[in-house]
């Protein structure tokens, strides 16, 4: 009977959701949910540590921000210099001189962690592995990670080249919000380049080096790394029940424990918690008062949902106090903002959305300010 009521325990703590296991054998670890940006847990997750190829995160989301302002293009192609040919470690052996796509060495830098592709871009996107790394540091520093200093483009062991699992995880949210498209490449599995030097053109494989891509439902990225300084780590992502979870495991001493630690954590986040929000985008949370206006008032709407993370099982309801300006003068342009609506729950501000004007206002024509005179002082007649 004792080992029944035990099973029973069990089971009853695994529907509920409140039993999960994030013991990790690692130095650092750190889940946090990506649209929020909330930490559900976290070990030493300010330690300075070596990051190993978990630094191309940095990378990419430099070479993404350069195609997004379209400084570079993705059928540009890049010459590789004696110093990126140089680099070993994880590589797709680029020759000096060799021409290869921007596509072609960002999906070689995702999927197979090559670190020549990655100073090949890096000297591309800023005219030397140098220059690139002081904007990897200048995007730290913007984003707020404190314990950030790279070195290089690729994350091969240098003194000084450090992080955290907490900075990681923000510049992996950073990188996932801002470029989905990125999950483009890190779900891939197996892809090729072709290489074409003087000996012809060869082509070359790449294989994915995230595991948890084949192996845990839901993994959508991001990036491993591993070099004896570092040992072995990952910033994982997945989604399940419209929820994003960033998992960071940092030094493990085996390669199947980094994965191992980050399938726990999401097994921890998805059993344990859940996305709540109050009111959807568009949603009219008052009316603005619009002089001279095609129309005279005009509804205020949220122009994002503001979402939250919260226990599953648990009852939240969020308060919302709306804040707006007295009134516009027409002509009004969509998305005009006219205040905000400031959400709490237990007393403490789980978030808020600016409040804007859904659609263009056009200024009234004397006409109609004369029509609506008339019938204002007919109105007062009466």
């Amino acid at each position: 009977m004792r080992n029944l009521c035990i099973a029973l325990l069990f089971v009853a703590l695994m529907t509920t959701g409140v039993y999960a296991d994030v013991n990790i054998d690692a130095k650092a670890s750190l889940l946090m949910e990506a649209e929020t940006g909330k930490i559900l847990h976290e070990n030493n997750a300010r330690e300075k540590l070596a990051p190993a190829s978990v630094t191309k995160v940095m990378t990419m989301l430099l070479i993404y921000e350069a195609l997004d302002q379209e400084r570079i293009k993705w059928d540009d192609l890049v010459t590789a210099s004696a110093h990126a040919a140089s680099m070993g470690g994880s590589q797709i052996f680029l020759e000096q001189e060799e021409r290869q796509t921007v596509r072609d060495l960002v999906k070689s830098i995702v999927i197979a962690s090559a670190n020549d592709a990655a100073v090949a871009m890096a000297e591309f996107v800023a005219g030397s592995e140098e220059a690139f790394v002081a904007q990897m540091n200048a995007k730290a520093a913007s984003l707020g990670m404190e314990d950030t200093h790279f070195v290089n483009a690729c994350g091969l062991d240098a003194e000084g080249h450090l992080t955290s699992a907490l900075d990681i995880a923000i510049m992996s949210r950073e990188l996932i919000l801002k470029y989905p498209e990125v999950f483009e490449f890190t779900k891939v599995r197996l892809d090729k380049i072709i290489h074409r030097t003087a000996r012809g053109a060869e082509e070359f494989g790449l294989t994915n080096t995230n595991r948890l891509i084949r192996s845990y439902s839901g993994a959508t990225g991001l990036k491993t790394g591993s070099t004896s300084q570092a040992m072995y780590c990952i910033s994982a992502t997945a989604e399940k029940e419209g929820m994003q979870l960033i998992a960071v495991v940092l030094a493990a001493p085996d390669p199947l424990i980094r994965f191992d630690g980050a399938m726990k954590m999401f097994d921890y986040g998805y059993a344990n918690y859940a996305l709540v929000s109050e009111d959807e985008t568009g949603t009219s949370m008052g009316e603005i008062r619009v002089y001279k206006g095609q129309t005279e008032t005009s509804p205020a709407v949220i122009k994002e949902q503001v979402n939250m993370v919260a226990p599953k099982g648990k009852h939240v309801e969020l308060d919302g106090r709306v804040v707006l300006i007295e009134a516009l003068d027409a002509p009004v342009s969509a998305g005009t903002t006219v205040g905000e609506v400031i959400y709490t729950w237990e007393g403490a501000e789980v978030g808020r959305s600016e409040l804007v004007i859904p659609e263009d206002i056009a200024k009234a024509s004397v006409w109609l300010i004369m029509e609506r005179l008339f019938e204002q002082w007919f109105t007062a007649g009466i």
